[in-house]
């Protein structure tokens, strides 16, 4: 069994490095592991931060067990709400799009019907703390996050960990 199995607090930071703002979710888990050892509410042994990158389906298929301790699963992750570039929102799995029918398919499998799985399945709580893009340059490639939510990094930890 994966170790991140045995924690019971999960932070992915989700998303692609080379897509622009999409980088967003690694850039906030890179910035706690940097802070992990001087924060308290870090430095607990049932928590585990991951840059899931773009292979978080991955780590929430691996949760649809029974054996897994993982009680809450915490995603950094862009948003596309319509909002002020930089805004963060926070979501529970009440406000993920409702998809009654998702396809397996290795490059695009839909994060919100895995999540519900998990859910409603396995009681496992689930946060999503969301920043509305403003760079999303597909197909083009651009390895840096937009300025707006560069300053929104800072305040998505916090939110994080006001969740802990």
């Amino acid at each position: 069994m994966a170790d991140y199995l045995d924690k019971e607090i999960l932070i992915l930071g989700c998303g692609n490095i080379l897509l622009g703002d999409d980088g967003f979710g690694p850039a906030v888990v890179a910035e706690m592991n940097k802070i992990k050892e001087s924060e308290p509410k870090l430095r607990s042994e049932g928590i585990d931060i991951i840059d899931a990158g773009t292979a978080a389906s991955y780590f929430i298929i691996s949760l649809i067990d029974e054996t897994s301790a993982v009680k809450k699963i915490i995603i950094a992750d862009i948003i596309d709400y319509g909002l002020k570039p930089g805004t963060l929102k926070r979501l529970t799995v009440e406000d993920l799009p409702n998809i009654s029918k998702y396809h397996m398919d290795a490059h695009d499998m839909p994060l919100a019907g895995m999540l519900r799985d998990v859910y409603d399945n396995f009681g496992v709580e689930v946060v999503v703390i969301g920043c509305q893009f403003e760079n999303m340059p597909a197909p083009d490639i651009c390895v840096e996050l937009s300025d707006v939510v560069k300053k929104s990094i800072n305040p998505a930890i916090e939110m994080i960990l006001d969740e802990l």
